[in-house]
């Protein structure tokens, strides 16, 4: 059974930083593309960022500077390390996994989300 469960969640004023983990488990993980999609309060989900099992990374124009995704294939980990925070950011952050190793395929597992809010 696949799955995802994300961490690292919390409040955090503008400008601050966090960085999301994402264990995998009930796959191979170092086989697959891997995904972080965001959904803002009222808002539909966005994709934020994804990369490759060799490490090939792509970024929404948003946060591009400031968001840095990774992964670990020797602990099946997935991060997200969020930079200069702003406002905007505030979303449920979500896991997701691809159906190959391509960013551009369709995601078809999802974690529960956690949820990241920055406010003074």
């Amino acid at each position: 059974e696949v799955q995802l469960v994300e961490s690292g969640g919390g409040l955090v004023q503008p400008g601050g930083s966090l960085r999301l983990s994402c264990a995998a488990s009930g796959f191979t993980f170092r086989t697959y593309a891997m995904s972080w999609v965001r959904q803002a309060p009222g808002k539909g989900l966005e994709w934020v960022s994804g990369i490759t099992s060799s490490g090939t990374t792509a970024y929404v124009d948003s946060v591009k500077g400031r968001f840095t995704i990774s992964r670990d294939n020797t602990k099946n980990t997935l991060y997200l390390q969020m930079n200069s925070l702003k406002p905007e950011d505030t979303a449920v952050y979500f896991c997701a996994k691809h159906q190959t190793n391509v960013v551009a395929a369709g995601m078809h597992y999802w974690g529960e989300g956690t949820r990241v809010i920055v406010s003074s």
